[in-house]
C-alpha cells in the first residue's frame, strides 16, 4: 500500500471510536485523592497569554477562575479548588472530567484532561501531552478552547478547560433526521471549523485530526475544537499578496467612488449578495495558481487602481513524516510517507464535510486497510439524496465542488494549499458568509434553550401532578365529621 512505517514514537494513529488509556497498577482516583500534598506541583502557566485572554472577557467561568486566582498568595490553583463530578469521555492519551470550583456556583462547570504520565511515557506518547499544553497556553479564539489552569498531582498531569455541555457533532449528527445535516447547518459548521483552522495556521500549528468527534458544541449552540495532541507546530510567515480577484469590499469602494449606488450595511452573518456583485467577484475563477500568484493586471478593479489585497499566513513550508490521524480522514500523502504539510488540514476538511452531509466518510472500507487503499485510488463520489427544494439542489451542487476540489488526491493541486483558507472562504458554497459576524447568527442548534425547554416540560409535568392528580388534603376536623352526601349525588342511593 506503499505506507511507509516509521519507528513506535513516530507512528501514531487514533481510532474512529473512543480509546481509553490502558489501565495502570493504580488506581486513578485513589492516587488523586491520597497523593502527598508535597508532591504536588500547581500552575496556571507563568505565561502572560494564559491570564489575558480578551475572547474570554465578562464570561462566568473565566472571571469565576480570575477572582479565586486574586485571592491564591501565588495566584496559582490545585487540585484541592476543584471538585470532580464524573467521567465524560477518554481518548488516546488521558480522560476527561466535568470538575467544579469548590464553594462557587454549581452551574459553573469546566472540564478537566487528566493525562498519566507513567503510562504515556512507557507508551512513548508522553511528547505528544507536553505539545498539547504547549498549543493550549497559545491559543486565545472563540472557537478555540481556552486553558484556565493547568496544575500536577504526584505522576498526573490536569488540563482545566471549557466544558462543551452541546457534546460533539457525532452525536449531534446522529440525532438528526437521516444521521446526516442540512446544507445550511453543515454550511454553519464548517464555517465556523474553518474559522479555527485558519488561526492555528496562522500561529503555525497543523491540526491533523480533525473529525466531528473532535468538534464540541458549547451551550451557546457555537463551536470549539478540542484535542491538540496530534498536532504538529512550525513556522509561518504572514504576508500580503495581491489577488488577481478583487473583493467585495474593493468593488463597493470602487461602486462609491464612481458615484454610483452607495454601499449597503450587512446585517446578516449569511446576507445574500447582489447579482451584480455576484458577477463581477466571480470573474477570472478560472485562472489557475499562478496566475494568481503573479498579481497581473487583472487585480485591478476600476480606474483608480483599487487592488485586492489579501493576508496570507499559511505554513506551506511545514513537513513531517509522522503517521499520525484518524483512518478514515488520513490524507494521501500521510499515508504513502513521502511527508506532509499544512494541506492535511484541508483534506480532513473535506472529508468533514462530506461526512456532515452524507452520514458517512467518502473512502470507509471493511477494514482499516481497505479505507487507506481507497484514499490512494478510489475516485470520489457522492451518493445520491433528496432534496427538498431547487434552491437546496443549487447549494448542494455548490458544496459538492467544494468537496471535489478540497479531496484532490495531489496535495500541491488542493485548494488551500497556497493560500489556506483565504481560497476556500471565496468558494462560492460560502458566498455571503459575513465571517466577521458569524458569531451573531443564531446556531442551528443551541444547548441552552433545549435545557430551558426541558426544564419547562419538568415543571409543567410537576405542576399537574400536584394540581389535578393528587387529592386535596382534608383537615382533621372534616376526617372526624360523618360524610355528608351532595343533594345531586343522592339520587343514585335512592335504591339503598
Amino acid at each position: 500500500m506503499g505506507i511507509k512505517h516509521k519507528d513506535e514514537s513516530d507512528v501514531e494513529t487514533s481510532s474512529c471510536s473512543s480509546i481509553t488509556v490502558p489501565e495502570s497498577g493504580r488506581s486513578w482516583m485513589s492516587d488523586l485523592s491520597f497523593a502527598s500534598r508535597s508532591s504536588v506541583s500547581s500552575s496556571f502557566g507563568g505565561d502572560y497569554n494564559n491570564i489575558h485572554k480578551p475572547h474570554k472577557a465578562n464570561q462566568v467561568a473565566w472571571e469565576a477562575m480570575k477572582k479565586l486566582r486574586g485571592l491564591q498568595q501565588n495566584g496559582q490553583l490545585g487540585l484541592d479548588h476543584f471538585r470532580l463530578v464524573r467521567r465524560v469521555g477518554s481518548g488516546d492519551i488521558g480522560n476527561v472530567y466535568v470538575c467544579q470550583l469548590r464553594n462557587s456556583s454549581p452551574d459553573c462547570l469546566y472540564a478537566m484532561k487528566v493525562v498519566d504520565k507513567e503510562a504515556l511515557a512507557f507508551r512513548n506518547k508522553l511528547q505528544r501531552a507536553e505539545m498539547e499544553k504547549e498549543i493550549l497556553c497559545m491559543l486565545d479564539h472563540p472557537f478555540l478552547p481556552t486553558l484556565y489552569a493547568n496544575f500536577e498531582v504526584s505522576h498526573y498531569s490536569c488540563l482545566v478547560m471549557e466544558f462543551c455541555p452541546g457534546g460533539d457533532l457525532h452525536s449531534v449528527r446522529q440525532r438528526q433526521p437521516g444521521k446526516r445535516f442540512s446544507v445550511s447547518s453543515a454550511k454553519f459548521y464548517a464555517a465556523e471549523t474553518l474559522l479555527a483552522l485558519e488561526y492555528l495556521h496562522m500561529m503555525g500549528i497543523v491540526y491533523r485530526d480533525l473529525k466531528p468527534e473532535n468538534v464540541l458544541v458549547r451551550d451557546e449552540g457555537h463551536i470549539m475544537l478540542s484535542d491538540f495532541d496530534l498536532s504538529l507546530k512550525c513556522d509561518v510567515v504572514p504576508k500580503l499578496v495581491q489577488s488577481s480577484k478583487p473583493s467585495v469590499e474593493a468593488i463597493e469602494k470602487c461602486v462609491h467612488t464612481c458615484g454610483s449606488t452607495p454601499m449597503q450595511p450587512v446585517l446578516s452573518c449569511f446576507s445574500s449578495t447582489s447579482s451584480n456583485k455576484k458577477k463581477i467577484a466571480t470573474t477570472n475563477d478560472d485562472k489557475d495558481d499562478n496566475d494568481e500568484e503573479d498579481g497581473n493586471g487583472d487585480a485591478q478593479v476600476c480606474g483608480n487602481g483599487e487592488f485586492d489585497r489579501e493576508f496570507v499566513a499559511e505554513p506551506i513550508n511545514a513537513r513531517s513524516k509522522s503517521f499520525v490521524g484518524t483512518h478514515e480522514y488520513l490524507a494521501p500523502e500521510v499515508i504513502s510517507g513521502l511527508g506532509h504539510g499544512s494541506a492535511v488540514d484541508w483534506w480532513t476538511f473535506g472529508v468533514f464535510l462530506y461526512e456532515m452531509l452524507y452520514g458517512k466518510t467518502p473512502f470507509k472500507g471493511e477494514t482499516n486497510e481497505k479505507t487507506l487503499v481507497n484514499i490512494l485510488k478510489k475516485p470520489l463520489t457522492f451518493p445520491g439524496i433528496n432534496v427538498a427544494s431547487s434552491k437546496d439542489l443549487e447549494e448542494m451542487i455548490k458544496v459538492q465542488d467544494l468537496i471535489s476540489k478540497l479531496l484532490v488526491k495531489n496535495p500541491k493541486k488542493r485548494i488551500g494549499s497556497l493560500k489556506g483558507a483565504v481560497e476556500i472562504k471565496r468558494h462560492e458554497f460560502f458566498k455571503g458568509v459575513n465571517w466577521a459576524l458569524i458569531r451573531s447568527v443564531k446556531p442551528p442548534e443551541v444547548p441552552r434553550d433545549q435545557q430551558k425547554i426541558k426544564m419547562m416540560m419538568m415543571m409543567n409535568k410537576k405542576k399537574i401532578i400536584t394540581s389535578a392528580s393528587l387529592p386535596k388534603k382534608l383537615s382533621k376536623k372534616e376526617r372526624e365529621d360523618t360524610y355528608q352526601i351532595p343533594p345531586n349525588h343522592q339520587q343514585h342511593f335512592d335504591y339503598f
